[in-house]
């Protein structure tokens, strides 16, 4: 696994979302309450981008076709989505935040 550096966190107004392509990867980095998370951008039921969904708590819901997500686990709240989005481990260090890959 390598670190990967994606953004700053002043970038992420808290309870908002940014997209970040690095390394071949869209990534969503979501700021919920100072905690950063992140996970693939693209929605796994179609063609809807995460950071652009609607954040409410600690889900987020897709604007394409209104499935969920919970944002730390991946797993699916609501459908029509089935499959989960991949999340990756998420650090932050010197006011950058970093994920494994």
């Amino acid at each position: 696994m390598s670190k990967i550096e994606l953004c700053s966190v002043d970038e992420v107004a808290e309870g908002e979302a940014i997209r970040v392509e690095t390394e071949g990867l869209a990534l969503a980095v979501f700021n919920l309450n100072g905690q950063f998370y992140v996970t693939d951008d693209l929605c796994t039921h179609g063609p809807g981008l995460l950071h652009e969904g609607y954040i409410d708590g600690d889900i987020v819901e897709c604007n394409f076709h209104n499935g969920s997500f919970n944002i730390k686990t991946g797993e699916v709240v609501d459908p029509p989505c089935m499959i989960p989005v991949k999340t990756y481990p998420t650090s932050v260090e010197g006011g950058k935040v970093f994920v494994e890959h």
